[in-house]
């Protein structure tokens, strides 16, 4: 962990890459941060920094939170990619078994409370996987949601302490789906089905054509962030 934040020299940084290609962001931050990792929910985002990492940097760490609760095809389209990059992605798991969640907090908790189940699940394993790093790469983009349209390229992630690196901010949707099919990245099958975001099994199902693309995550609850970002 930095021992002193420069505030207004992250914001300069972000700055001057504000316009800077995904790849010229991931080549700048992996050589400013040798301490950093790439959070992967193996989502069309993260596929293309998977992808584009292995150009740039391919010792860089990978991680994934596995909640206990993923898709089939999550874990199908990870062993994919392993395999096609030959790359161990570093598992992150709860301190909670499943089991174990459901006799301390009650069955289906992500019904009862949902913020307590990601804080659970997501959350305070991301914090304790980030606590060796000086820096973090994620895949969001400002138009995924209006919690992420005022983030910066690059920027201090107050919640975590860290340098937080978002280099597909400026893209759109189909930026990202045309990277991935010009590459002929794999991707999870279910987004052929109708499931635009995808997260857990109890939280998350299709969307109907005209709906926000995320809301078929957490449908019918006034959530809309698992937590891990602002």
């Amino acid at each position: 962990m930095l021992s002193t934040v420069d505030f207004q020299g992250i914001s300069k940084m972000a700055q001057t890459h504000e316009h800077s290609s995904p790849e010229q962001i991931l080549q700048f931050a992996t050589t400013s941060f040798p301490k950093i990792i790439l959070a992967c929910s193996f989502g069309p985002e993260d596929i293309v920094l998977v992808d584009l990492l292995h150009k740039v940097n391919p010792n860089t760490d990978v991680f994934y939170l596995d909640t206990g609760f993923h898709f089939l095809e999550t874990y199908e389209v990870r062993d994919i990619l392993a395999a096609k990059y030959n790359k161990t992605f570093i598992q992150v798991k709860s301190n909670h078994t499943p089991e174990q969640q459901a006799n301390q907090y009650g069955d289906h908790l992500w019904q009862k409370d949902p913020n307590a189940c990601c804080a659970i699940r997501k959350v305070e394993p991301l914090y304790e996987i980030l606590h060796s790093y000086d820096a973090w790469i994620t895949g969001i983009r400002r138009d995924q949601a209006i919690t992420r349209a005022q983030s910066k390229v690059i920027e201090w992630d107050r919640k975590f302490n860290k340098v937080k690196f978002n280099p597909l901010v400026r893209w759109t949707s189909a930026d990202v789906w045309t990277y991935i099919r010009e590459h002929q990245l794999p991707y999870n099958s279910l987004h052929d089905k109708n499931y635009p975001s995808i997260g857990c099994t109890h939280c998350t199902r299709p969307v109907i054509p005209g709906e926000d693309p995320r809301s078929g995550r957490w449908a019918g609850m006034e959530k809309t962030e698992c937590g891990l970002h602002k």
